[in-house]
């Protein structure tokens, strides 16, 4: 029934639910049918949210990040199964370093979609700043390859996702890197002041043969000295071997591609090479197109190899 403007919807009991908007129709309607995701059924409401949304944007661009808070939060209220408006708000949240509600908000759009590379960067983000570095570098690496397969083109995005999970996977290691530490000099420790009570005990058994027990000590020692020292090894930063370096940027390789020369060179370099300086091999100068390029798979797997073993390299790249 129809009454100036408003509608009334008949329930058991005779008893009548006065709506006074559409939006409040919208939203039992969404409870009553189970409408899927991304569903806002009245144009006039997703229209609203979509305007918020952009309004929202618009107050980001101005780092008005607290106005850019409120409008996608009116967006999430209209239409609150449209992914992109959780992960704008995560954004903001991020901005003003507020990691619980980037968390919150990203686990909810991942919910909604889980192919958001958004989503799925903004909560790996989350979770390194709680230190939750496994599942953190996890989401990174999720993000990191959806991101490939949605914007292959956008290189920006990839290489801002990249730089976040090798810092990632460099705060992993040196976390780690730490604690190993601690317990191997509590360990040796605990072996030298075990192999010096094994000295006096000697000592004191051995009389007239005290430099033959001291003899054997210090060769001990010396023996556990090494041991050590070549546990520590993998967490000393040394050089990386050049054949995971560009020949040209001189950095670790993230996407190292071959040439019909044989030359590998990182991706992103050669591709700039042959774009601004000319269609040729940079080494061999013999003529080349970014047709020619074959990824160097060995290379790559090389590479993942070294910085599996050693974490510290992430900071070089």
């Amino acid at each position: 029934m129809t009454k100036e403007g408003f509608e009334f919807v008949s329930f058991p009991n005779d008893s009548l639910i006065h709506f006074h908007s559409l939006f409040t129709i919208h939203c039992l309607l969404q409870r009553v049918l189970g409408m899927g995701a991304n569903a806002c059924s009245f144009s006039s409401v997703a229209k609203q949210a979509e305007q918020l949304r952009i309004d929202g944007n618009n107050y980001f661009k101005k780092e008005r990040f607290g106005a850019a808070v409120d409008a996608y939060t009116e967006a999430i209220t209209l239409c609150p199964n449209v992914a992109v408006y959780w992960t704008n708000r995560a954004l903001c949240h991020r901005k003003r370093g507020d990691w619980k509600r980037v968390e919150e908000d990203s686990l909810q759009a991942i919910r909604l979609d889980s192919n958001s590379f958004k989503a799925h960067y903004m909560l790996g983000l989350a979770l390194i700043q709680k230190e939750e570095y496994a599942r953190g570098i996890l989401e990174l690496e999720k993000a990191l390859d959806l991101c490939r397969g949605a914007h292959p083109n956008n290189s920006y995005l990839v290489e801002e996702i990249w730089q976040e999970l090798a810092n990632a996977k460099y705060q992993e290691w040196e976390h780690l890197s730490t604690k190993r530490s601690w317990e191997l000099q509590s360990l040796k420790e605990a072996c030298e002041s075990a192999l010096e009570l094994k000295r006096v005990l000697e000592v004191s058994q051995m009389e007239g043969f005290i430099d033959d027990a001291s003899s054997s000590h210090l060769e001990q020692v010396e023996a556990l000295r090494k041991v050590f020292n070549k546990a520590a090894e993998d967490n000393v930063p040394t050089e990386v071997p050049d054949y995971l370096c560009c020949r040209i940027s001189l950095d670790i390789f993230r996407d190292p591609v071959i040439t019909p020369s044989g030359v590998t060179y990182e991706r992103a370099v050669i591709l700039d090479h042959l774009e601004k300086v000319g269609k040729f091999d940079p080494i061999t100068r013999e003529d080349l197109d970014s047709s020619q390029l074959i990824p160097n798979l060995a290379i790559k797997e090389a590479v993942q190899a070294f910085l599996d073993k050693h974490g510290w390299a992430y900071k070089t790249v």
